[in-house]
């Protein structure tokens, strides 16, 4: 019967694709490593990985063991770690990856606020809208907007944004109110993630639904931008509902097409482990979900 270790470090190796972030995962020297994978093959008589100086891919026969192992050893290890986490302070190191929206202060007083809750805890912050490989990048968490296409990772939906048309009054003044979608065509925008200025922009109202093609002067990947020369007067901008309320009851914004606003956008942390969260990582999603802030709606 193979060794188990040599199983769960094959495994390992399988996920991150690299004998070297295997080794690092694991605590392991590579040649370690490298020495576990070998035994394992040389105990199933089968080559489970291809080795080149450049590139490590599973065999045909590797990549059925690897589906086959995976799901038991996760339980298996699960259930150790079960027997000393629960008693286990929360510590360490917290690797966390969120997009440029968090890089203001609300969001520093939050992080501040838990650390001094959690004085054991470091928190290594990643604030970019790169969609960053867990895994690879070894990120504990990611909060991410919008539709999730990795369906290999775990994902905790918290929250909520919807965007809604907005301008100010100077930028109105002369100009023919929109009276249905299409007559954004006629007007200036500020684009988000726009591309040779201009961008795609998808509206609902009930059941209706349109994707129409804006353009404008100014496109930006992260809202600050788009909300500042929004609120400046240059166009037309599709903004989540916290950038632009208060704006709104103060008149300094106009809502257009108020039967009309972008599809709900769902708030997710996201993260690679899928049964067992360590005390450090479990203790930040439960502060994340308590978090009263302006980035998003409560779901409910």
């Amino acid at each position: 019967m193979a060794d188990l270790n040599d199983i769960a470090v094959f495994v390992k190796v399988a996920q991150y694709g690299s004998f070297s972030r295997a080794a690092h995962s694991l605590g392991m020297p590579v040649s370690t490593v490298s020495r576990k994978v070998t035994s394992l093959e040389e105990q199933l008589g089968v080559t489970l990985l291809q080795r080149t100086t450049r590139k490590l891919s599973l065999t045909a026969q590797g990549r059925a063991y690897y589906d086959q192992c995976r799901e038991p050893l996760a339980h298996i290890l699960d259930a150790e770690q079960v027997l000393t986490q629960t008693q286990r302070k929360p510590e360490g190191l917290l690797k966390i990856s969120v997009p440029v929206i968090f890089g203001q202060e609300v969001f520093y007083e939050f992080v501040s606020a838990f650390l001094k809750t959690y004085p054991d805890i470091q928190i290594d912050l990643f604030v970019t809208n790169l969609f960053l490989d867990l895994i690879a990048e070894n990120v504990d968490l990611g909060i991410r907007f919008g539709e999730l296409k990795d369906s290999s990772i775990v994902a905790q939906r918290f929250g909520k944004s919807v965007r809604y048309l907005v301008a100010t009054p100077d930028y109105l003044k002369g100009r023919v109110l929109p009276l249905k979608p299409e007559d954004l065509k006629d007007h200036r925008c500020v684009l988000l993630n726009g591309r040779n200025g201009e961008a795609e922009w998808h509206l609902v109202s009930g059941r209706k639904t349109v994707r129409l093609h804006v353009s404008g002067p100014v496109s930006s990947r992260d809202f600050d931008t788009v909300s500042a020369f929004t609120y400046r007067g240059h166009g037309i901008g599709l903004l989540p509902s916290t950038y632009c309320d208060e704006q709104i009851k103060r008149g300094e914004l106009i809502r257009l097409l108020p039967d009309w606003s972008s599809e709900e956008i769902f708030v997710h942390a996201v993260y690679p482990t899928r049964r067992f969260l360590p005390a450090r990582l479990q203790v930040f999603l439960e502060a994340l979900k308590a978090w009263k802030n302006p980035l998003w709606l409560p779901l409910h």
